[in-house]
């Protein structure tokens, strides 16, 4: 599910904010800059906003981010629904005992990592992210938090490229957008 048909007033200023950066980081690349949407205070509170109005009252504990972006949109929609943050982040950088999972990137291939004990079992998570490719980042996030028995209820990005077909991925999992960019 996604919001660009719901006709929001509030997408067109989000999506007018995200700065697109062809051949980065690689040759055909075409990056969804999303820095240029944080400079706008009222399309990145818009943005947040959304999302909470989305989750909120809805049992959600867990709210894990992505790094480095997801830990942008993440915290702010967890303070606001009174839901923990868990950190999902690249090899070596939590100090303590973690659990990992590796995954293939639309460039490359990489790693997610959480703290053991960070997510309880039967917990109730959403997995957070700026944007959604091939979908392999948010499959190695689902899996981390599987794993340590939560229960996934939703992934939240707020850019999806439906052209890589990335949602297909999700085994069946609910993905929710504010915009999709081709």
């Amino acid at each position: 599910m996604s919001l660009f048909t719901d006709h929001d007033s509030r997408i067109h200023g989000i999506k007018s904010q995200i700065r697109v950066v062809p051949n980065f980081p690689k040759q055909g690349i075409m990056f969804q800059d999303i820095t240029t949407l944080l400079l706008d205070p009222k399309a990145f509170k818009d943005t947040i906003d959304l999302f909470v109005e989305r989750y909120k009252g809805k049992n959600i504990s867990v709210v894990a981010g992505i790094e480095a972006r997801g830990f942008i949109f993440g915290p702010p929609i967890a303070l606001a629904i009174g839901a923990k943050f868990v950190p999902l982040r690249k090899p070596r950088k939590l100090p303590g005992e973690v659990i990992s999972e590796k995954y293939v990137l639309e460039y490359g291939t990489d790693c997610l990592e959480m703290h053991v004990g960070a997510v309880e079992p039967d917990e109730r998570a959403l997995v957070v992210d700026d944007l959604i490719a091939t979908g392999g980042t948010l499959c190695a996030a689902m899996n981390l938090l599987e794993r340590a028995g939560a229960e996934v209820v939703e992934c939240a990005c707020v850019i999806e490229l439906p052209d890589l077909k990335g949602r297909d991925r999700l085994k069946g999992k609910p993905l929710y957008v504010l915009v999709e960019s081709h």
